[in-house]
């Protein structure tokens, strides 16, 4: 993306934002179903603050294949990574056609695949398996720990266990699960508030915290992870719509963290 409209006139209250390419501060994007023209246009407007999108659930199955590989020429030729949805590769596992999966997702010109077990029971052998292969196929690999459903929580002590486990294995990222929604799932409570004791426990066992990335598609959780990490805290699930939304949140051009910045005499 080209020079600012507003560039040279004032610095952002909230300073030392990474930039792209980053290791840090990562946004991932939910795609629920947009259409070509939709994509382009997100892609013209905030491909900047933009690191991955994610084609919800197993969206990408429904997509006839010249538009699905348009759409994802439109999101890589910005230079965003776009991998498809969890549920999707659980569902290919279930059915004994991974290999297939991964050589599909690369023709169709797939950056990332995200191996999670939010609905499949899943052996550790079987997820290594599924990063290892991945990373073998060439693609970056993001996984995920945590339950879809609020009845099969995964204890802390799990989770840092996996979550080191996929991270020895070369895995970019490990997602805590939340679901689009972000209530009743993970670290929030089924209004969407933020249970901070969960939040305390889940880092009290991970030693690189931009490791994380914290599914929060709601903005109150935006604000507390960004408020608490700082503007470099990666987030996913993030709406569409909400993705310079969340950039001022970050940056200090939203009054819930503007006022931080002038706490901090910034």
């Amino acid at each position: 993306m080209g020079k600012k409209a507003w560039e040279g006139v004032f610095s952002m209250p909230q300073p030392g934002r990474s930039m792209k390419p980053r290791t840090n501060g990562f946004t991932m994007v939910l795609d629920k179903g947009l259409g070509r023209y939709q994509t382009e246009d997100l892609m013209a407007t905030a491909s900047d603050y933009i690191d991955f999108v994610k084609f919800s659930f197993g969206t990408s199955a429904f997509y006839d294949e010249q538009v699905l590989r348009e759409k994802v020429e439109i999101v890589t030729g910005a230079g965003v990574g776009i991998y498809p949805g969890g549920t999707f590769l659980e569902v290919t596992v279930w059915q004994d056609s991974y290999a297939d999966y991964l050589r599909r997702a690369k023709e169709l010109g797939f950056t990332a695949i995200e191996v999670s077990d939010g609905t499949l029971q899943m052996s550790d052998e079987v997820r290594a398996d599924c990063i290892k292969r991945a990373l073998d196929a060439g693609f970056e690999v993001i996984t995920e720990v945590g339950k879809k459903s609020p009845d099969e929580e995964v204890a802390v002590a799990e989770m840092h266990r996996l979550i080191a486990h996929d991270l020895d294995l070369g895995a970019l990222l490990v997602i805590v699960e939340a679901r689009e929604a972000g209530k009743g799932v993970g670290i929030f409570d089924k209004s969407g508030a933020v249970n901070e004791s969960q939040v305390d426990q889940i880092i009290s066992g991970v030693d690189d915290l931009d490791k994380l990335m914290w599914e929060a598609p709601i903005k109150n959780q935006q604000q507390y992870l960004i408020l608490r990490f700082g503007n470099n805290v990666n987030l996913g699930n993030i709406p569409t719509t909400d993705v310079l939304a969340l950039e001022a949140l970050r940056q200090g051009l939203r009054g819930d963290t503007l006022k931080r910045a002038l706490q901090q005499g910034l």
